[in-house]
């Protein structure tokens, strides 16, 4: 799933998106609030992790401004601002959680997992439609409870289809969640991974089918 990253240590931002994405995350890196304020204002996003000491103003007003207009997005504040009355505004303006730096990345990677299986939330940790099983936090695909050998690209696909299975999920949220704000997208990008998808769902077996929505989009339902 895409997870936004705000942080203005560039040092630091690219340690954390080098990280993640090796935890099996799509990651969206910026460094300030304006570039933000306008990534969140057109692209949805499963987490956002915010830093409050940016260039161009203070992280709470963002948070502010997102619960003000009743987004539940799920936002860690990672931050250096680590006094007791800091993290009681930070959580009463509406983080979700608050980590101080310096921080361990497993116990950074361990909360986002914690919020992201939240009821109501986008994720879960385990999908399911037929006989095909998707753990969210292994990043792992089942068929018949067998481990499968998929691309990460072809998971990225794969889960987005199951979260909203029986739903068509359009090609350009597709594109936004595989390759980001900064991938070098060719335009039959996404044709070509749910066909890689769909041709090894067949081949080992899955009761689930995609199918393509012509202009519109593609959608996983259980097979006939």
């Amino acid at each position: 799933m895409r997870v936004l990253i705000v942080e203005d240590s560039e040092e630091l931002a690219d340690l954390l998106a080098k990280g993640l994405r090796a935890a099996g995350y799509q990651i969206d890196l910026l460094t300030n609030l304006a570039d933000a304020a306008s990534a969140l204002g057109t692209t949805r996003y499963a987490a956002l992790i915010l830093d409050l000491g940016l260039p161009d103003g203070d992280g709470l007003s963002i948070l502010r401004e997102l619960r003000h207009r009743k987004d539940p997005l799920p936002i860690l504040v990672l931050t250096a601002r680590g006094g007791v009355e800091d993290r009681v505004s930070g959580l009463r303006s509406g983080a979700d959680d608050y980590l101080v730096k310096p921080f361990s990345f497993d116990e950074l990677v361990a909360r986002l997992e914690a919020l992201l299986r939240r009821p109501g939330q986008l994720l879960g940790s385990s999908l399911r439609l037929a006989n095909v099983t998707f753990d969210s936090e292994g990043r792992q695909a089942f068929v018949d409870m067998k481990p499968q050998n998929l691309t990460a690209r072809e998971i990225a696909v794969l889960e987005l289809l199951l979260r909203r299975k029986g739903n068509v999920v359009s090609k350009k949220l597709l594109e936004d969640q595989i390759f980001g704000l900064t991938g070098d997208v060719a335009s039959n990008a996404v044709e070509v991974y749910v066909h890689r998808l769909r041709k090894q769902l067949l081949d080992i077996g899955a009761k689930v089918k995609i199918s393509t929505i012509r202009g519109v989009g593609y959608v996983m339902m259980e097979s006939d």
